[in-house]
């Protein structure tokens, strides 16, 4: 189970309040794998969501205000395969609670009806507090 460490002020990178999110953020039952699309280099997991953003960790450092572009892939609950590619910029990070992690904060860039649908229905499917 993870226990992410977010709302920690001690780190130079964390948000203000005035810039925190203003959407409920839904935690994942289960993390999904995440890909730089350039590079199909694996960057870590997703921990929790919404149709703004999202919170990754990684056992490597992210660097701060940098567009990628994501790929994403799962399984909708009736079975069918979901790949889902879309461009975010991170925002923030820290360390995580377990040292050998680092948690990454991202924004979703310029998110069409194609991204935010999927990312709903994950949403709906496989986020705790439904």
């Amino acid at each position: 189970m993870y226990l992410g460490n977010q709302n920690n002020s001690e780190h130079e990178h964390e948000p203000s309040p005035m810039d925190r999110r203003k959407v409920l953020r839904r935690h994942l039952i289960y993390y999904l794998r995440v890909w730089d699309a350039n590079t199909q280099k694996m960057l870590g997991h997703i921990v929790d969501i919404t149709t703004d953003g999202f919170m990754l960790i990684s056992e490597e450092p992210i660097e701060n205000n940098k567009a990628y572009e994501f790929e994403v892939k799962w399984q909708a609950p009736d079975g069918k395969p979901i790949n889902l590619r879309f461009r975010a910029e991170s925002r923030w990070s820290s360390n995580d609670v377990n040292s050998a992690f680092y948690d990454t904060g991202f924004k979703l860039i310029d998110a069409s009806d194609e991204v935010i649908k999927p990312i709903q229905e994950l949403i709906e499917a496989y986020g705790f507090n439904r």
